[in-house]
């Protein structure tokens, strides 16, 4: 694709050229014989050649990158009086008509310049214009994807470093779980270990990846859910729904793993007060709707402790903006002890 555009490039300024050639020895042709004609094109095309040439491609690209257009315009200004001078001299004294023969003195032939000066400034100035035009165009584009470049790089490097926050987090949580249970029971830790290396895989061979399945990345939340559900036991009530129609739409990875991180950390569990925690994913024409409800109590701040730590909803809220800035809806409702977070996320092909 890139041979293309540089070869239609080039193929575009030699038509330029070809069609400016063959219009200036159509005009030296009416006027002068068919020698002087070519004689006259060739010097004409040549020097215009050389400084819109040097104009565009030295003068107008270093004028954008520095940002001094105003020493630019001036320096275009002296090429378009220069290029004139010589065109004034092309007409005056490359000549094959005796009719037209110059004055001996030079002070005579002053006039002669001069008008030739005038009359070969219009062309001197459309020609020049019509190529910084045309290169301003091409260099304009350039500076653009270079931009867009650089900022998809900065996107990439930032949702990166929001991934890098996310899993260590979660690797830490569920070891802590583990250790926990190998005192107490070691049966129900082997399985927590079979549970982990299925998280650790996902998070090794899938998260590296801009956009994964969706039945991937939910299997992922089920088996958090599973493991926080085996830790707290009685102590805790949690339901979920799962409803998802078309599994093979994708998700960035890790979208959702802090709204069941924080959910599960922060529900109420004061002494006497059965928390409970209400989680539900549906799917619909690649449009994911999910719904996170937990008992939380003001002693237990929810958005406090979020904010010390540093990840958690800051988090998702800034991979929200990086990769879905016009497709997602989130709301965080908190009130009568119940903390709420509905998203709703409009998803993407595997093919997009």
């Amino acid at each position: 694709m890139t041979r293309f555009f540089v070869l239609r490039k080039h193929i575009f300024v030699i038509l330029f050229w070809l069609v400016f050639t063959v219009a200036m020895w159509i005009n030296f042709q009416s006027t002068s014989g068919s020698y002087t004609a070519i004689f006259q094109t060739f010097a004409v095309t040549i020097t215009s050649l050389l400084f819109t040439h040097f104009l565009t491609t030295k003068l107008l690209p270093k004028a954008l990158r520095s940002k001094k257009m105003s020493l630019f315009l001036i320096q275009a200004t002296l090429i378009i009086f220069t290029l004139s001078f010589i065109y004034a001299l092309i007409f005056t004294y490359i000549t094959g008509n005796a009719d037209t023969a110059l004055p001996a003195d030079f002070s005579d032939q002053v006039p002669l310049l001069w008008k030739g000066f005038y009359l070969a400034l219009p062309a001197s100035f459309l020609i020049n214009g019509a190529a910084c035009g045309v290169k301003f165009y091409q260099e304009h584009g350039k500076i653009e994807r270079d931009h867009i470049l650089l900022q998809q790089t900065h996107l990439e490097n930032q949702l990166k470093l929001l991934q890098d926050q996310i899993n260590p987090h979660v690797v830490f949580n569920i070891l802590n779980h583990i250790h926990i249970l190998m005192r107490t029971d070691t049966q129900l830790a082997d399985y927590l270990l079979l549970k982990f290396s299925d998280i650790l895989r996902y998070q090794l061979y899938h998260c590296n990846q801009n956009l994964v399945p969706l039945d991937k990345d939910i299997e992922h939340i089920q088996n958090l859910v599973e493991v926080e559900k085996l830790r707290w036991g009685n102590e805790l009530d949690v339901k979920t729904t799962w409803d998802i129609h078309h599994k093979k739409a994708c998700i960035a990875p890790l979208l959702l793993v802090n709204f069941i991180e924080n959910a599960f950390k922060y529900v109420c569990r004061l002494p006497g007060h059965k928390g409970y925690i209400i989680i539900s994913c549906k799917e619909r024409d690649h449009l994911l709707t999910f719904y996170i409800e937990n008992s939380y109590s003001d002693i237990i701040s929810y958005k406090k402790k979020d904010n010390v730590g540093g990840i958690g909803l800051q988090n998702v809220k800034k991979r929200l903006n990086l990769q879905y800035p016009d497709s997602h809806d989130l709301k965080i409702e908190s009130g009568d002890q119940i903390f709420r977070i509905t998203l709703t996320l409009k998803l993407s092909d595997p093919d997009e």
